[in-house]
């Protein structure tokens, strides 16, 4: 099983949108055999893409899992695939994919280079600790540049890309690469679709070139190790293939550099290469580091290791919603080994549920399975009640890991079903949306009775109202997008609440002072800090006082957007030995905020949006100033041949129909891409305009 184990690679496959993510994994599909047809994004017939909605956008809007083998070297490997979307607006597909990959392969487009979601991607990759290798897409499109893309690799990532191929031809040209380890060049025959390629010479101009990288690459790898570094002191020649592969393996690995490949996917050049190298360089179940977790009986952190004779565990990375099957859940194994039909305990909830399918999925398809083993993923239906993050494990050895974390949704929408008796069917479909995807979420305005979706942006909202039309025949009437502005405190007040209730039996008390203000500079949410002398309040009563705050969070005062971060520090309280109970201190929290919140000065934070803009030349002035009336912040302007990219920081609330607005001042040749930033606090005129048209249409309605 251990010799099974090595052979097996877990990766992603992750880049900006259209940078060739799914036509990549379309040709690896084909050429390890698993399709018999290449599936095309622009025809609308590539299998990662299976719902309607990406084969219409040519987008990926979720990630496809699927599993392949390829021969290297005499062994034959396991893949398993994610395929992930590239849009911002999805990027919860990228962040619980890289929770549970081992590796990933980023793709960059040879013009675009590094894009702004490719930033993002590589952030989530560095923050889950994924080693990655680099692959430069569409080296056959007209101004594709390889070292172009190397140096922004190494300047905007801050990473250390090692080129091990060179670009064997350019645009139009482009027939395949240049092995720099083997110092060997390659071509694909186009006749076979990209099956087949063939040795060819290095072209004489190029050898210095081919020189120069080649004993780069020996040179950043011999770096990795004494003995090679000797070797490359004293005699380069001397140093093999096989140890150039083993020293830039353990690099890798170790994420101290990152190998660097081209090709063109849709020219299908550079594929079997890129298997290769996932092969090669990208690291098995075994050479991460075991897995930690909290034992939720003892509190102890304990660790498991990728062996299937340890006990069963798992996390639950995403939930999918089948009209057959029901609700899929996809998992990563860590230890152990789950066998079709037995039992697990979901250590989140604590409750138990029992298999009753297990699979491996093929983007949409699904091959029963007997059991599934350590550092495999695989995806089972029959489970009751899970989340995005839960942990699986077996029921007399649990552990606890640690949950996936999502960003927040910044855009709001009022929706209804054009009849009134498909209401309860809508919320039942908003709320299984909901649980497939963390970054979207749905409520009830208490003081309007609307229903509000909220989602990452305005494409991720009419994917959903697209959803709810076409699987579950749901038409909706819906208001435009909003921002979903947060609150936030700028004052720290001193308060004391007094909860008491009779009803003739035992009654209720609870007494707490408390002081409420701003977070921390840097935090989030909630922080509580019990500052109790003595036991003028029982321990066990204290989550109850802070369950409380958490659950006041949810409605701030102003308007009734969540609080943003807040700190409390418990000064002092009262408990009754008879009436007071954990309820009474959570209710006492729960009125006790929203006393303090009214002298806490209360202010409106509005989400700021990074907008990258690649314009020609000729429109950066007008496009500039326009940011300038939307109150942007101008961040850079880089200058290329030809185009020029602006970077700048805007509030979403300016933002709604700026694509169109783009394409009207640039005759439609300027592009926009744009992802949340962070949330600041609003101007006060925009806060008095916004409270003002909110609070006016509350009255109207």
């Amino acid at each position: 099983m251990a010799d099974k184990l090595t052979h097996t690679r877990n990766i992603g496959i992750m880049a900006h949108i259209d940078a060739g993510k799914t036509t990549t994994t379309e040709r690896i599909l084909y050429y390890t055999g698993v399709n018999y047809k290449m599936g095309e994004v622009h025809e609308g017939t590539a299998t990662m893409d299976w719902m309607v909605q990406e084969q219409e956008r040519g987008i990926t809007i979720t990630s496809a899992a699927t599993t392949v083998y390829w021969d290297f070297k005499n062994e034959r490997f396991k893949i398993n695939i994610i395929d992930t979307p590239g849009h911002v607006d999805f990027t919860v597909e990228v962040e619980r994919s890289l929770r549970v990959l081992d590796g990933a392969i980023a793709v960059f487009c040879g013009v675009g280079g590094v894009e702004p979601q490719s930033e993002t991607v590589w952030k989530q990759a560095n923050k889950y600790g994924v080693p990655r290798i680099c692959f430069v897409n569409k080296m056959d499109r007209s101004g594709a540049d390889f070292f172009q893309v190397v140096s922004e690799i190494k300047n905007k990532l801050g990473a250390k890309p090692v080129p091990i191929q060179l670009p064997l031809g350019e645009e139009d040209d482009f027939i395949g690469v240049i092995d720099l380890i083997a110092r060997k060049a390659w071509a694909w025959d186009d006749d076979t679709l990209g099956a087949t390629y063939h040795e060819v010479p290095i072209p004489e101009h190029m050898m210095p070139l081919v020189d120069k990288y080649h004993n780069e690459l020996i040179e950043g790898t011999a770096e990795e190790s004494d003995e090679l570094f000797e070797k490359f002191l004293n005699d380069p020649s001397s140093i093999t293939e096989d140890e150039i592969r083993f020293a830039l393996r353990k690099a890798t690995i170790e994420k101290r550099i990152t190998p660097v490949l081209c090709g063109s996917s849709l020219r299908n050049k550079g594929v079997q290469f890129l298997l290769d190298a996932v092969a090669a360089y990208l690291p098995s179940p075994l050479d991460i580091p075991s897995i930690r977790g909290l034992n939720p009986q003892t509190g102890k952190e304990e660790e498991r290791h990728a062996r299937p004779e340890e006990p069963f565990s798992a996390l639950a990375f995403k939930i999918a919603s089948d009209p057959y099957v029901g609700r899929i859940v996809f998992f990563r194994v860590y230890s152990g080994t789950l066998k079709n039909g037995s039992t697990v305990l979901n250590v989140a909830t604590g409750k138990r549920e029992r298999i009753a399918r297990l699979m491996q999925m093929h983007a949409n398809r699904q091959n029963p399975l007997d059991e599934i083993s350590a550092g495999d993923i695989g995806a089972a239906a029959g489970f009751k009640q899970i989340r995005t993050g839960d942990t699986l494990a077996d029921e007399k050895h649990p552990i606890l890991y640690e949950s996936i974390t999502f960003p927040e949704p910044v855009i709001n929408m009022a929706v209804e079903p054009k009849t009134s008796d498909e209401l309860e069917k809508l919320m039942n479909a908003l709320y299984r949306i909901a649980e497939e995807d963390p970054t979207f979420s749905v409520k009830v305005d208490e003081e309007t009775g609307q229903t509000l979706i909220s989602g990452m942006g305005e494409l991720h909202l009419d994917i959903v109202l697209d959803r709810l039309r076409r699987e579950h025949n749901i038409e909706c009437n819906h208001g435009r997008p909003q921002v979903a502005y947060k609150e936030a405190f700028t004052l720290s007040v001193v308060h004391r609440e007094v909860y008491k209730k009779q009803t003739g039996g035992k009654g209720r008390f609870a007494e707490i002072e408390f002081e409420l203000g701003p977070a921390d500079e840097g935090v989030k949410g909630l922080q509580f800090i019990n500052e109790l002398k003595g036991e003028s309040i029982p321990r066990q009563y204290i989550p109850a006082i802070e369950k409380g705050f958490r659950q006041a969070m949810f409605n701030g005062l102003l308007l009734g957007y969540s609080i943003y971060s807040m700190k409390v520090r418990l000064l002092d309280g009262v408990a009754h030995p008879v009436d007071s109970d954990a309820l009474a201190f959570e209710v006492a929290a729960m009125t006790g905020f929203r006393e303090a919140s009214r002298k806490a000065g209360a202010i409106l934070l509005e989400p700021i949006m990074k907008l990258e803009v690649v314009t020609p030349d000729e429109y950066v002035g007008d496009i500039t100033a326009d940011l300038n009336r939307r109150r942007g912040h101008l961040v850079k302007i880089d200058a290329r041949i030809s185009y020029q990219i602006i970077d700048a920081l805007v509030p979403l609330a300016e933002m709604f129909g700026y694509v169109t607005a783009l394409r009207s001042m640039s005759s439609g040749r300027a592009t926009s891409s744009m992802e949340f930033s962070h949330y600041q606090p609003c101007p006060p005129d925009i806060q008095d305009s916004v409270i003002l048209k909110i609070k006016g249409y509350l009255i109207k309605n």
